[in-house]
C-alpha cells in the first residue's frame, strides 16, 4: 500500500510539473475576482484598520497597483464595461434595474473573444446583464456558468427563496442545487473549472455578489468582529469580506499547487464604491468623499491589483496613472495575443507596455463616469469628469484631487477656465454615447433558443418610484408597474401566463381580474379563485412591441404581474 501511494504521490508530482513545463510554452491563463459593492478602503492594506484581509493584502504586496483606478459608481454599468471595454451608455446598460442593466446583444464581450482564440471560459457568481435569451453569459461567450440571477441572491430574477445558504442556482441554463454558502459556492465551481482546463488556457471569471447588501454570512466569519465589540450590521460586512479573501487565498493556493499560478493573469478588483455607507454611523473609505452611487471619487475610485509572474507584473508596485475598467479588455487582448475580426470600437486603452514599463503612462487622459438611476440618463446628472488632478462633479464643483483628496474644497470660481475645458470634454462624450438612449434592449421572445421565455418585473421600464428589486417587495405587496419592451422572433401563437409568483411557487394570486396590453392590442379577462396564474392566448407578428399587464388584487390595489411566461405555440 505504501509503495502505491508513494507511486501516486510521483504521478502527481510528474503531472504537475508537466503542467507547469507546457505553462510556459501556451497563452497566459486569466483569472478575474471582482466583489460586489467593496470599495476602495473596505481592505486592510488600504488603511482599514478593522476588517481583516490577510490574502488580499499578501496579493497587494506580490502585484502591480493600479491607484488611480475608475469604475462606474453602480454594479450592472460597471460590469458591462468590464466586459466590453466601453463606455456602459453605449451598451446600453445604465441602471441595475428598469431594463436598462440588459446589455445590448450586438455588444462583444472579452469571454467571446476569449473564446475564439481558444481559451475555455468560464464564471461563477454574479452576471446583471441579463437573464435571459441572448443575455445570458451562455450566449456571451461563456462555455461554463454557475449564476445567481438578477443582481443578487433573492432578486427578482433569482430561484424563489434563495438566501445564500444551500441554494439553486442556475448552471448553464438550468437550475441546480448547490450546497454551502453562496461565496464558497462560487470559488468551488471556478476550482472546479480550473482543474478541468489546467492543461489548456483559460479565462475564469468570478463576479461575488459579496459584500452585498442583506450582509448573510456564515457566524464563523462575524464573529470576530463582534468580538471585537462591533455592530452586528458592521460584523457581517466585514465577515463577507473575509470570507471572500479566504477563498481568494484558497484559489490562489490551487493555482500554485498546478503548477500554473506564475503563467496566470491574476486580477482583483471591485465593482464601485462601499455600500456599506456609513449604515451604522461607521464609514471608512481611506479619506475620499463618497460611496457607492457617488459621483464623488468615493464612489467610482476602486482598488485593482494584477498579479503576473511570467510577465513581470510583480513587486507591489504603484501604477498612478489615470486608468479604468473599461481598459482591461485591450490590455489583457495584447498581454494574451487575441486576435479578432471584429470591429470593437474601444473607449478603453492597452496598458501593458505602461504596466509593464516598456512605455511611460500617457499625458492628460480623461474619463467620464456618471451614475444614472432613470430610464433615460439626464445630462450633467451624477456626473465626473477625470483628468490628470481635476475632478469636474455634475458639471459645476471643481476639486483638485492631488491637493484635496476627500473634495471639500470647491475650486470651480477660481478656474473658470478648467471648469469650461472638462465640460467641453463632457459635451462631447455626451454626444458620443447618447446615441443609444433612445434604443431598448429588448427581451426576446418565441426564440427557439428558449421557449418559453421568462420575463420578471426586475426589467420593467418604468417611472414608478415603487421598485419590486426583491422577492420581500413581492411577498409584502409592495408591487409597482411598468412595461417590458420585446421583440417577438417570430410571428405566430403566443400563450402568456401571468404570476404574482414564479413557477417554483404554486401560491394563489389573489387576483379578480388581470389586463394585458401588447402594443395596440389589449386583453381582459377574470381569474378563477384561488389560481396562481391567468393565462392569455394571443397572435403576434414578428416585431417589437411594449408589453405591460395589469392585475387587481382582492384589496383593490391595481398591480403589474411581476412574472410573466412567454410560450410560442408551436
Amino acid at each position: 500500500m505504501i509503495a502505491a501511494m508513494k507511486r501516486e504521490i510521483l504521478l502527481g508530482t510528474m503531472c504537475l510539473a508537466a503542467a507547469a513545463a507546457a505553462a510556459q510554452d501556451r497563452q497566459p491563463n486569466v483569472v478575474l475576482v471582482l466583489t460586489d459593492d467593496q470599495g476602495y478602503g473596505d481592505m486592510a492594506c488600504h488603511g482599514n484598520a478593522y476588517v481583516r484581509t490577510p490574502n488580499i493584502d499578501r496579493l497587494y504586496g506580490e502585484a502591480v497597483r493600479l491607484t488611480n483606478f475608475h469604475a462606474d459608481a453602480t454594479s450592472s454599468p460597471s460590469r458591462a464595461a468590464l466586459m466590453t471595454g466601453r463606455y456602459s451608455s453605449r451598451t446600453g446598460v445604465w441602471h441595475t434595474l428598469q431594463g436598462r442593466s440588459i446589455m445590448d446583444d450586438e455588444e462583444t464581450t472579452i469571454a467571446q473573444l476569449f473564446r475564439e482564440n481558444g481559451y475555455r471560459t468560464g464564471i461563477f457568481g454574479k452576471w446583471h446583464l441579463g437573464d435571459s435569451y441572448p443575455y445570458h453569459p451562455m450566449f456571451r461567450g461563456f462555455e461554463e456558468s454557475v449564476v445567481h440571477g438578477g443582481g443578487g441572491v433573492g432578486q427578482n430574477p433569482d430561484y424563489w427563496r434563495n438566501d445564500c445558504f444551500d441554494d439553486i442556482y442556475m448552471h448553464n441554463r438550468y437550475w441546480e442545487f448547490y450546497e454551502g454558502y453562496c461565496t464558497d459556492v462560487w470559488f468551488d465551481q471556478a476550482i472546479r473549472f480550473i482543474r478541468e482546463h489546467r492543461d489548456e488556457p483559460f479565462f475564469c471569471y468570478i463576479p461575488t455578489n459579496a459584500p452585498h447588501f442583506w450582509y448573510l454570512v456564515p457566524d464563523r466569519y462575524t464573529q470576530q468582529y463582534r468580538d471585537a465589540g462591533m455592530s452586528d450590521l458592521r460584523s457581517r460586512f466585514f465577515g463577507m469580506i473575509t470570507c471572500v479573501d479566504e477563498n481568494l487565498g484558497r484559489l490562489r493556493d490551487e493555482l500554485q499547487r498546478l503548477g500554473i499560478a506564475d503563467n496566470t493573469i491574476f486580477i482583483y478588483m471591485t465593482d464601485n464604491g462601499s455600500g456599506f455607507m456609513r449604515r451604522d454611523g461607521y464609514f471608512y473609505n481611506a479619506g475620499m468623499r463618497g460611496g457607492k452611487a457617488s459621483p464623488y471619487e468615493g464612489g467610482h475610485r476602486v482598488p485593482c491589483f494584477i498579479y503576473y509572474k511570467d510577465g513581470k507584473l510583480t513587486g507591489g508596485r504603484d501604477f498612478s496613472a489615470l486608468t479604468a475598467h473599461i481598459d482591461l479588455l485591450p490590455t489583457l487582448m495584447r498581454l494574451c495575443g487575441l486576435t479578432t475580426d471584429r470591429v470593437l470600437d474601444l473607449d478603453g486603452i492597452d496598458l501593458s507596455a505602461q504596466l509593464q514599463g516598456r512605455e511611460l503612462p500617457r499625458g492628460h487622459r480623461s474619463l467620464v463616469m456618471h451614475e444614472q438611476r432613470v430610464d433615460r440618463p439626464v445630462k450633467y446628472r451624477n456626473c465626473c469628469v477625470m483628468e490628470d488632478n481635476w475632478r469636474l462633479v455634475n458639471g459645476r464643483e471643481l476639486y483638485d484631487i492631488r491637493k484635496d483628496p476627500g473634495e471639500r474644497t470647491d475650486l470651480a470660481a477660481q478656474h473658470p477656465e478648467v471648469v469650461e475645458h472638462l465640460r467641453s470634454l463632457y459635451d462631447r462624450w455626451w454626444e458620443h454615447v447618447s446615441e443609444r438612449f433612445d434604443q431598448y434592449s429588448e427581451v426576446y421572445i418565441g426564440a427557439r433558443e428558449e421557449n418559453p421565455a421568462w420575463l420578471t418585473c426586475h426589467d420593467w421600464h418604468s417611472d414608478d418610484k415603487l421598485w419590486t428589486w426583491n422577492q420581500d417587495s413581492i411577498r409584502m405587496k409592495s408591487h409597482g408597474n411598468g412595461y417590458w419592451v420585446v421583440k417577438a422572433v417570430r410571428g405566430g401563437d403566443y400563450r402568456i401566463t401571468l404570476r404574482t409568483y414564479p413557477v417554483q411557487q404554486d401560491v394563489q394570486m389573489n387576483v379578480g381580474h388581470a389586463k394585458l396590453r401588447i402594443g395596440d392590442a389589449e386583453w381582459e379577462r377574470d381569474c378563477y379563485p384561488g389560481s396562481s396564474q391567468v393565462t392569455f392566448d394571443v397572435t403576434l407578428d414578428e416585431g417589437v412591441y411594449r408589453m405591460q399587464t395589469w392585475m387587481d388584487d382582492e384589496d383593490g390595489r391595481v398591480y403589474g404581474a411581476p412574472y410573466a411566461y412567454v410560450e410560442y405555440v408551436e
